[in-house]
């Protein structure tokens, strides 16, 4: 019975190890992660990793919907219905070749587009990112000119550090936003444009109940007459 068991087990090594020999494909993980973002369904997404398949491992350049079909559950309809998606929708393209001399016609997918698209998903995904964090998620559509306002002054986007100290300023020490720009103005007349700065006046102006802008003025006024 033991020794019934080792031949078995031999043999299914031996079928996984030629298994293994045949090689792997490179899936693009971008693919396998981004496909519904894609708007790629399981199947179409399948139509691919065979093409990829036959391409890259086998050199079959133009696989029959007959090869393709058979290494998947879909049906042909549903092969077929792949195909055209993904070649009207530029994921994969058909080139044309003339061999020279001959005059011979043939035909091979290519599936570079694929890769441009994930590409661009990709770096959509990052600006989105970016812009999150540089928008905090309170902010409606005036904190955001605040924001511009800001970056617009210092002449360059500011940094998460910096987001959150104009988010603290509105949301935890509840400056109203005409009082921080004016600060900002103040920092920007008196030539010191940095956050350290522009807190201390905020700070100041709180500490003497100024609250409007019009008593900012007033009491920058009465500041610079008093030095």
């Amino acid at each position: 019975m033991n020794k019934q068991m080792n031949v078995q087990q031999h043999h299914i090594e031996a079928v996984l190890l030629a298994g293994f020999q045949e090689g792997s494909v490179a899936v693009p993980v971008l693919l396998l992660k981004n496909y519904r973002a894609l708007q790629l369904s399981e199947i179409e997404v399948m139509t691919l990793i065979q093409l990829i398949s036959f391409l890259d491992k086998e050199k079959n350049d133009f696989p029959t919907i007959e090869e393709i079909q058979s290494r998947m559950s879909a049906t042909p309809d549903q092969v077929i219905a792949s195909l055209q998606k993904l070649i009207h929708e530029h994921f994969i393209a058909i080139d044309e070749n003339t061999e020279e001399g001959t005059g011979f016609r043939s035909e091979k997918y290519n599936v570079t587009p694929l890769y441009r698209k994930l590409a661009e998903v990709v770096a959509q995904q990052q600006m989105a990112a970016l812009t999150a964090v540089r928008t905090p998620v309170h902010a409606d559509a005036n904190a955001k000119n605040i924001f511009t306002t800001f970056e617009r002054e210092f002449a360059r986007p500011l940094t998460p550090m910096e987001l959150e100290t104009i988010s603290s300023w509105l949301d935890k020490d509840s400056y109203r936003e005409e009082l921080i720009l004016t600060a900002l103005k103040e920092a920007v007349f008196a030539g010191k444009v940095h956050f350290r700065y522009i807190d201390r006046i905020l700070l100041e102006w709180s500490r003497n109940r100024v609250s409007t802008v019009e008593q900012a003025k007033e009491y920058s006024q009465r500041f610079r007459q008093s030095r």
